[in-house]
């Protein structure tokens, strides 16, 4: 996968680095040369001063091709504007933005855009966000035979209603994240373009149930 990342500060930093080591090609993009120090000598991927919302910047990062957008910079407006740009703009569907004001996320993600916050925190939920393997576990039992994770979902998997996915996965739905909170679906909750979905899967199925719902859905 391509990952254009904007803001090139801790998170975007941690971020770009973490999707390297995965094996993912990486541009990043800050207005501030010095930032990509933070990359390290290591680093492989490319990096484009400018901002993120800026057309010939994204398309010299190659938002055209990408897989996915993480605007992760020091500005509120920036990030989601940024956001804004790829999805609409560019078609990229696989979006997310950080937020630093906790009031102004869930507006945002009325808009169809994750949010996320904090240092740390941020870094893995985007991570998490982007890429549809290699998810982080939310809670695992005290034996660590059964994990709840947030996965990341193929775009076709929208408009299919949560009982599909559970019969298509062979694993239970507990809740969706919508606009910011919390969703006990039923069977026939559709799901909906920027829902979080979270899985209860064992250990052992868990590269199985990554791989179903990074692909586009089968037919039955």
């Amino acid at each position: 996968m391509h990952i254009v990342i904007m803001g090139c500060g801790r998170v975007g930093a941690t971020l770009a680095r973490s999707l390297e080591k995965r094996g993912h090609s990486v541009a990043i993009i800050d207005i501030d040369v010095e930032s990509f120090r933070r990359l390290g000598p290591d680093f492989q991927g490319s990096t484009v001063k400018g901002v993120g919302f800026d057309r010939d910047v994204l398309i010299e990062a190659g938002i055209e091709h990408a897989d996915g957008f993480a605007a992760v910079s020091s500005g509120d407006n920036s990030n989601v504007i940024a956001a804004r740009v790829v999805r609409e703009e560019f078609g990229v569907h696989n979006v997310m933005a950080r937020i630093y004001d906790q009031g102004r996320a869930e507006v945002y993600e009325r808009l169809g855009i994750p949010t996320v916050a904090t240092v740390r925190w941020a870094a893995n939920q985007v991570l998490r966000g982007l890429l549809p393997e290699g998810s982080e576990p939310v809670w695992r039992d005290p034996s660590g035979k059964v994990r709840l994770v947030q996965v990341g979902t193929h775009p076709s998997w929208v408009g299919r209603t949560v009982g599909t996915i559970q019969q298509t996965l062979h694993c239970p739905v507990p809740f969706l994240v919508r606009f910011g909170e919390g969703l006990v679906p039923t069977q026939s909750t559709v799901f909906q373009d920027g829902d979080l979905l979270y899985v209860a899967v064992e250990n052992d199925r868990l590269d199985e149930v990554e791989s179903l719902l990074a692909d586009v859905p089968p037919q039955h």
